[in-house]
């Protein structure tokens, strides 16, 4: 150990490191880990001991797609309710999207109002992403230098009027302006022509919500997002991937060296058309859950590289606009209390381990913005954990979720993994669904 008084040491005979799955013995001195030591290590005098015996020690989840709404659509979701579900779930790092709070975050003004909602509600640590509009190129750079972890855009509308979607030279000139200062934009992948081409019929089947979203809407925006990212030599990532059909071409484009990466999310990860009923628009977002075959595939790209990491696009609203038209319903899943077992449940079945799950849900999205203290356990890093149960079950019941609408299109499915606790800078934020005060950070982006 480095000297430094260690007050603290967690023990369990599985703990996910970036080596392995292996017993350790994790000692935390002021917040940060010190070291990760053998099972057996003796407990410095006067540091606590808590022993989670099988239970997994996970780094814990950075969950770097996340509609909180607040200040402004509140009634939809907000920074305590959003971040109370979080750590319920594992997760110890959110970053708040752009959109679906009023004020949007698309000047600095904007961004300074929002964190000053967050701060006295954050339970985990909280950081935002700017939004990239057509009127606000002017801006970027200064939300940059005032610690946004990158810009949101859509290329087809939003939803909401007061973020709308960016034209292709209007992508340009955004995405050359941030690659000037080295950021990095992140993008909503639709090709608005594709879906204004696409047969739209209103009603409660889901099959005609489906063709509504084609996958060749994803596929076409994907390829002009690369397309422009290797002409300008830019950082993008690619929101919410659901149409497998892109993965060559993102696996091409890696191999050229393109910076671009890639996220899904649980919802098309462990959902399918096939299952969705008629009515249920709880199962509605943008771009849609597909079918069984096109998750198959998927999965296969996660399994070799070409998706980089899992996040939430946990998107609520209130009960009342997932109204039974899948036409006129509000897109967007609530699922963030449930991504880490519901991702489990899948993974387990397909064959992975929680050291994938880790990498693909923690390492991999604290990567993705920067986050170099958040993302795995190893020493230097900020001793953030979830402790999870994984042989064990439960039954997604709404009425416990901490979510403030309790729609999801999880309800009723039996999920494997029990979230036991959830852990802070060393400090215990959840235990068995109670809820400690709330002492999350407000985060910008490492300068």
């Amino acid at each position: 150990m480095s000297g430094v008084d260690v007050n603290l040491v967690l023990r369990s005979t599985r703990v996910v490191t970036p080596e392995g799955t292996r017993p350790a013995a994790v000692a935390v001195a002021g917040g940060t880990i010190d070291a990760v030591l053998p099972y057996d290590a003796d407990v410095p005098a006067g540091a606590r001991l808590e022993d989670f015996g099988d239970d997994v020690l996970l780094p814990g989840l950075v969950d770097t797609h996340v509609h909180v709404n607040d200040p402004g659509r509140t009634e939809w979701e907000g920074f305590w309710t959003a971040t109370r579900a979080a750590a319920a779930g594992g997760i110890t790092t959110l970053l708040d999207m752009p959109l679906n709070s009023l004020p949007p975050t698309t000047t600095v003004d904007h961004l300074r109002t929002k964190q000053q909602v967050a701060a006295p509600k954050a339970h985990v640590d909280t950081g935002f992403w700017g939004g990239a509009i057509p009127s606000n190129v002017k801006d970027l750079r200064p939300l940059y230098e005032a610690g946004v972890f990158g810009f949101k855009c859509f290329l087809s509308p939003s939803g909401v009027e007061e973020f709308p979607e960016l034209d292709q030279e209007q992508l340009a000139r955004s995405m050359a302006e941030i690659a000037g200062f080295g950021g990095l934009l992140i993008v909503h992948a639709e090709d608005p022509h594709h879906l204004a081409d696409a047969p739209q019929r209103p009603g409660p089947a889901y099959a005609d919500f489906l063709a509504s979203r084609p996958r060749d809407a994803e596929n076409t925006a994907i390829e002009g997002l690369i397309a422009h990212a290797k002409r300008l030599n830019a950082r993008v990532h690619v929101l919410h991937l659901s149409s497998s059909d892109a993965l060559p071409l993102i696996a091409a484009a890696k191999r050229e060296g393109v910076r671009v990466t890639v996220e899904s999310c649980p919802h098309f990860l462990t959902l399918t058309a096939e299952e969705v009923p008629d009515g249920a628009t709880e199962f509605k977002c943008c771009p849609p859950i597909r079918e069984a075959a096109n998750q198959d595939t998927l999965w296969a790209g996660l399994a070799d590289g070409t998706i980089d990491c899992i996040v939430s696009d946990h998107s609520p609203c209130t009960t009342d606009l997932k109204t039974p038209d899948f036409a006129s319903a509000w897109g967007g899943i609530s699922s963030l209390q449930l991504g880490l077992p519901a991702i489990w449940t899948e993974a387990r079945r397909r064959g992975h381990t929680l050291d994938d799950v880790a990498r693909w849900m923690s390492a991999a999205p604290a990567e993705l913005a920067g986050l170099s203290r958040k993302g795995a356990i190893e020493a230097g890093r900020d001793a953030d954990f979830a402790v999870l149960a994984p042989e064990a079950t439960f039954t997604v019941d709404p009425a416990e979720l901490f979510h403030r609408n309790q729609v999801t299109a999880y309800a009723g499915k039996t999920l494997h993994g029990v979230v036991r606790s959830s852990w802070l800078r060393g400090v215990r934020i959840s235990s068995d669904g109670v809820l400690a005060e709330p002492t999350g950070r407000l985060l910008e982006r490492d300068r």
